[in-house]
């Protein structure tokens, strides 16, 4: 799996609060395995969720303006 700036940003967020993995799905209510999934980098993961991640650290997924290179 590669590491996405949405896995590197929970991953980050979950070390500032002082919380390991199991800490942190338990607090979100979500299954351990899928917060080692999202650290991972996988994929495809349900949005509902990664925001149930997000929204303890004040944040939720939205779009984001892709930069494409204006010479494609």
């Amino acid at each position: 799996m590669l590491k996405t700036s949405l896995s590197i940003f929970v991953k980050e967020k979950r070390k500032q609060a002082r919380m390991n993995q199991e800490d942190l799905s338990f607090a979100a209510g979500v299954g351990l395995r899928f917060v080692r999934e999202l650290e991972q980098g996988k994929p495809t993961l349900r949005i509902d969720k990664v925001n149930q991640v997000l929204n303890l650290f004040g944040h939720e997924i939205g779009p984001v303006e892709i930069k494409r290179d204006e010479k494609s």
